[in-house]
Order: C-alpha cells, then sequence, then structure tokens
C-alpha cells in the first residue's frame, strides 16, 4: 500500500542478503536509501518505509554457509490506499427535515470497498429497510440519507470503510431541534370565584431555548381547550407559574400549559386535576326582553334564558320588575326555575292591551344580580267581539267557491282584528271535518278549492287576534256545479296547408250528473318549448296559423260551468305535413272525417 511500510521476514540459517535482480543498482540504491526508506535488520528481513509504486517487483533473498547457496523470490505489489474525501460533517437540522451525510473515498480500482453506517456506536442495519435511513450513492459513495428526521436521531454518526487491506472512519455530530417538550406537573396552587394560580414544571427544550408559555383551559361548557387571560400576559421561557383570570363562578376548570421556541409550538402537558371556581353573584342580566299576547288579564315576559355556565352559583332563579307605562311603584316577583324563559303576570285590574316596562334580573343563592334594561310589552288582549257582516258565498266551479265579507271597524273596546277565519262544511259534515282557512290583514276575500262537486256548502267567518277567535258571522250556503264531463272530444281531424291548419272534431255529450258544454280550449305548442297558447271556440272546429319551422302538439278539452273537462290525446302535427292534408282518426272514421273536412274547407272559402 502506498505511503506503508512492508517487512519482509527471513528465516533460514547462515549468513543471507536481499538481492533485487532487477535493480542493477540495488546495492546502491539500498546504501543510499539505508538512512531514509530501506533497513536491512539484523535478523536478515527488510523493511520498506513509506513505500512508492517505484517499490513493487520481484525480490530475492540469498542465504550462504559452509554448505552452500539457498535463494527465494518473493513479489512485492504496491496498491493506491484508500481516502475519504468528503467525510460528513456536524449538522443542525429541524425536526421533519430529510438530510444526506456525505461519506465518498478514493480508493484503487482493483480493492472492493464496503461501506458502514453506525448511530451512537450502533450499526444502521440498512438492508432491514429502516424507516427513516437509506443510503444512496455508486462504488466510491457511501452517503446516507435520513428521511423525516426526528428528535432521537440527535447523535454521533460514523462512516466506517473497510477493504480487505485497511478500516478508517469519519465521524460528525447532528443535533436535530424540534418544538419543546410537553411542561411537567401543572399545578392549580389556589382558585377563586374568578381566578386560578398555577404552576408547573418546563420539559425538554428539544435543543432549542423554550420563548413562550401558553395557558388553555377547558370546561364540561366549552368546545375543546381555548386559550385563556393571564397576569402576566407574557408568559417567556423562564415563567414557570401566572394567574388565571377571567373565570366564571361556580364552574369546573381543568388546566393545561403548552410551550413553544422558535421551531414551533410543542405539545401540551397532562391536564391539571378538575376544580371548581367558588360562587358569586350572578352578573349577565337576561336578553331579548318580549312577551305580549296571553288572555284577558294577563301580562305575558319572555326572556332567554342564562345558560348554565354563567349562573355563577346554586339556586339560580329569575327576578320580574315590573309596571304599567306612567307608574312609579314596581310589582316584582321571583321565578325560581333555572331553565324558565316565560312568566305570566294575573292581576284582574289588568286593561286589555296597555303597555309596562318590564325589567328582568338573575339571582342566586349568593344575591341578586343585574337587571335587564326596560322594555315595553303589551297585556293581553280581548277576543273580538263583533262578527263580520255581508258574508256571502258564490261557486266558481265544481271544486272552487269564493266567501266575501265586509271587515269590521275594531277599537279597543271591540277586540283588535289581527285577520279573519273561514269556516266551511256540508249540511252532513261532523265538526272534525269543518275546514278552516286563516287570512292576515284586511283581506275580505277567500277563495276555497278542493271541494266536492254538485254539494251544498255552508260558510261563515269570524275575526280573530292573539287572545282568540270573536263570534261567527251567520252562516251561508252555495252549491258547487256539477263535474266538468269526462269525455273528451273525440274524432278529431285536421288539415294543414302551408301554415293554415284547420281542426274539427265531434260535439261531446255530458252525462246527467256532469255540467253542460259551453265550448272548447285548445291548447297548443311548438314540440321544444314549453310555453302553451290558447285557443277557446264555442263551436267544434277551428282554424289555426302556424309557423313552418318546427313540429306542433295539440290537443282539446271541454269548457263547462264545473271547470275544464277532460283533454284528448296529444296530437303532433309534423314538419312534413306542411302542404298535406291529412286526415284522423283513420279508415274506421272516414266518411265523418271527409263530411268534417268539406265543412271546414267551405268556412275557409267564406273568409
Amino acid at each position: 500500500m502506498i505511503e506503508n511500510s512492508v517487512v519482509w521476514e527471513l528465516k533460514v540459517f547462515g549468513k543471507n542478503r536481499f538481492i533485487k535482480p532487477q535493480s542493477k543498482q540495488f546495492l546502491l540504491i539500498l546504501i543510499t536509501n539505508f538512512i531514509f526508506r530501506v533497513f536491512l535488520m539484523e535478523d536478515g528481513s527488510l523493511k520498506i518505509y513509506n513505500v512508492t509504486r517505484s517499490d513493487a517487483g520481484l525480490y530475492t533473498c540469498v542465504a550462504t554457509n559452509q554448505f552452500g547457496v539457498a535463494k527465494n523470490t518473493g513479489s512485492l505489489i504496491v496498491k493506491e490506499r484508500t481516502v475519504i474525501t468528503v467525510p460528513p460533517s456536524k449538522m443542525d437540522v429541524t425536526v421533519g427535515e430529510s438530510i444526506v451525510l456525505p461519506c465518498q473515498v478514493s480508493h484503487d480500482p482493483s480493492i472492493e470497498v464496503v461501506f458502514v453506517w453506525s448511530f451512537n456506536g450502533d450499526v444502521i442495519d440498512l438492508k432491514k429497510g429502516v424507516a427513516h435511513f437509506e443510503r444512496i450513492g455508486g462504488e466510491s459513495v457511501g452517503d446516507l440519507m435520513i428521511r423525516n428526521i426526528q428528535l432521537n436521531h440527535s447523535g454521533k454518526y460514523l462512516c466506517t470503510v473497510k477493504t480487505t487491506l485497511e478500516s478508517l472512519s469519519a465521524v460528525a455530530d447532528i443535533i436535530v431541534r424540534g418544538p419543546p417538550g410537553p411542561p411537567e406537573d401543572v399545578r392549580v396552587e389556589h382558585i377563586s370565584s374568578t381566578t386560578s394560580q398555577l404552576s408547573w414544571r418546563p420539559g425538554s427544550d428539544n435543543n432549542s431555548p423554550i420563548q413562550i408559555f401558553s395557558i388553555q383551559a377547558r370546561t364540561p361548557f366549552s368546545v375543546g381547550w381555548q386559550a385563556v387571560s393571564t397576569v402576566p400576559e407574557i408568559l417567556n421561557g423562564l415563567t414557570y407559574n401566572a394567574t388565571v383570570v377571567g373565570l366564571n363562578p361556580w364552574v369546573e376548570y381543568e388546566f393545561r400549559v403548552v410551550a413553544g421556541n422558535s421551531i414551533g409550538i410543542g405539545e401540551p402537558s397532562k391536564p391539571s386535576e378538575l376544580l371548581r371556581t367558588k360562587a358569586s353573584v350572578p352578573v349577565v342580566a337576561p336578553t331579548n326582553i318580549n312577551g305580549g299576547g296571553g288572555s284577558r288579564s294577563e301580562l305575558v315576559i319572555t326572556w332567554e334564558s342564562i345558560p348554565e355556565e354563567l349562573q355563577n352559583g346554586e339556586e339560580f332563579g329569575y327576578i320580574i320588575m315590573l309596571r304599567p307605562v306612567g307608574s312609579t311603584t314596581w310589582t316584582k316577583a321571583r321565578v325560581p326555575s333555572v331553565e324558565s324563559s316565560r312568566f305570566v303576570y294575573r292581576n284582574e285590574s289588568i286593561i286589555p292591551l296597555s303597555p309596562f316596562e318590564v325589567k328582568v334580573g338573575v339571582y342566586n343563592n349568593e344575591g341578586e344580580g343585574a337587571l335587564s334594561t326596560a322594555s315595553i310589552v303589551y297585556s293581553g288582549e280581548d277576543e273580538p267581539q263583533l262578527a263580520p257582516r255581508g258574508t256571502s258565498v258564490q261557486s266558481f266551479s265544481a271544486s272552487e267557491m269564493e266567501v266575501s265579507w265586509n271587515a269590521i271597524a275594531w277599537n279597543r273596546n271591540t277586540g283588535r282584528v289581527l285577520g279573519y277565519e273561514i269556516l266551511y262544511w256540508t249540511d252532513d259534515s261532523k265538526e272534525s271535518m269543518i275546514g278552516k282557512v286563516r287570512v292576515s290583514g284586511n283581506v275580505t276575500t277567500k277563495n276555497i278549492t278542493g271541494l266536492k262537486a254538485n254539494t251544498v256548502y255552508f260558510a261563515s267567518v269570524r275575526a280573530y287576534n292573539t287572545a282568540g277567535t270573536g263570534p261567527s258571522s251567520p252562516p251561508v250556503n252555495v252549491t258547487t256545479k256539477k263535474s266538468p264531463p269526462s269525455q273528451p272530444p273525440a274524432n278529431i281531424a285536421w288539415k294543414l296547408t302551408n301554415s293554415k291548419l284547420c281542426l274539427n272534431w265531434e260535439h261531446v255529450k255530458t252525462m246527467e250528473n256532469e255540467s253542460e258544454v259551453l265550448g272548447y280550449k285548445i291548447l297548443y305548442r311548438q314540440n321544444r318549448q314549453s310555453q302553451t297558447h290558447i285557443l277557446e271556440t264555442n263551436n267544434t272546429s277551428a282554424e289555426l296559423l302556424v309557423p313552418f319551422e318546427e313540429d306542433y302538439l295539440i290537443e282539446i278539452r271541454t269548457v263547462s260551468d264545473g271547470g275544464d273537462g277532460s283533454s284528448s290525446e296529444e296530437i303532433r302535427i309534423p314538419k312534413i305535413s306542411r302542404g298535406v292534408t291529412v286526415l284522423e282518426p283513420g279508415v274506421y272514421f272516414l266518411p265523418v272525417a271527409i263530411m268534417i273536412f268539406f265543412y271546414c274547407f267551405a268556412i275557409q272559402s267564406l273568409i
């Protein structure tokens, strides 16, 4: 190996000397280099220091004595030594990063090189596919990649390079920095109604100094952990106690501490023990004070109830303060139910629909708390005292009638009117079958649908307000129309010439229980459009002007007092029929169709 030393040992009896046959001047060289590199030892061994390429070759050892001469020749092969050209170096990294530790060598091409990595003295078995470690590079490169590096990867990494002739290594320290570990031993030293004194010990700084702490709290009413205010407001990395402020009285709390450094925020500590703050007088007053309605001599008061976390103690309830507008004397009442949000004050002296000033407060076993601001709430009112006049009813069809009446001119004495309620029934209806429909405001007509055909209906109207309904008007009655014709128009024939369409059909004969036919409706539309056009006629024929560019869909139905009857099947007038005469419904009705066609043709001629 170049620059190494080599020793040739010689074990013979007799005098001996080394000879290098290839060099004629060997003895001269031996003498010249004796002081520097080559030494002939007393036992006959030859030692060469700082071997070079030129030292390679055959060496012969000659031994002589009185019996003769003996010699032996050996070969010296000189190899390039192995050198770590790019060793691993100290690195400072953040948790979660991926890094590469270099380990690159130069070596004799004829020598095989093996790389072995160790971590804190333990060999890394790369063949097992360890999650974070991977060897990368070629024959002369033994770089180690560490993916998603973790805090436990801090330490010494040793790269060892082995050959058949030598072994060499290089070491580097890796420091992995991360967010702090969780603080420890979080304790509640003292707790009051609104504050709590905490202490804790810092956890591991994970190679980056802790810069800040923060405190979080959790209650049965919170959604997870919430940050809380503290004194001091900012908790630096050397602060290990603080006072939490702004807590709610009579609420169970648990606390935890979180540390942070320049890398990030660490995992929180384990929660402290669960403790309840001390009770206190409630300070939050109810909101949304409202009410009204109810019966005569009643004042109904409503509010939004206070959530449990703001009740501040046991035996929580509400205080009601009320007085008529203009009065100086307050009436006070207590509502002991925690979940209450409504109170009804009853007194026969209360004037209907009169205004009251109302305040709602809170209390618990620690005392009375805050009152809300005053709100105006009106007392209950009487039901309307008057019945509507001028009630009438008119049948529109077999299933619809219209009820009309005159509006009531009301005042406080006759009862406020918020709207009207229409009652309708048949003469054999049970009470449960009576229909009711309400309209609000000053509406004085109402159409009622979904009725039975050819049936006598009775109707009456009454006013209503928040107290209830007033007296009903005298009932009026009407008979709904007979049912519309059940049979659709039949034997429809049509003729299309250019854009003029002539239609003919048979007159529909009705049954005895059906309304008479008053006319017909032709419904037509273009095939690809939803808009339908309607043409009404008293005849059994009609003429339409239709464009060329699209198919048309047509159906015909009867018109009667009872409403529209059944429709015929839909007829398609195709574009290819333009300018062509087409007769329907076919050969079975051909004579009739021809007769209708000529009738239509005669009408067109007259036009």
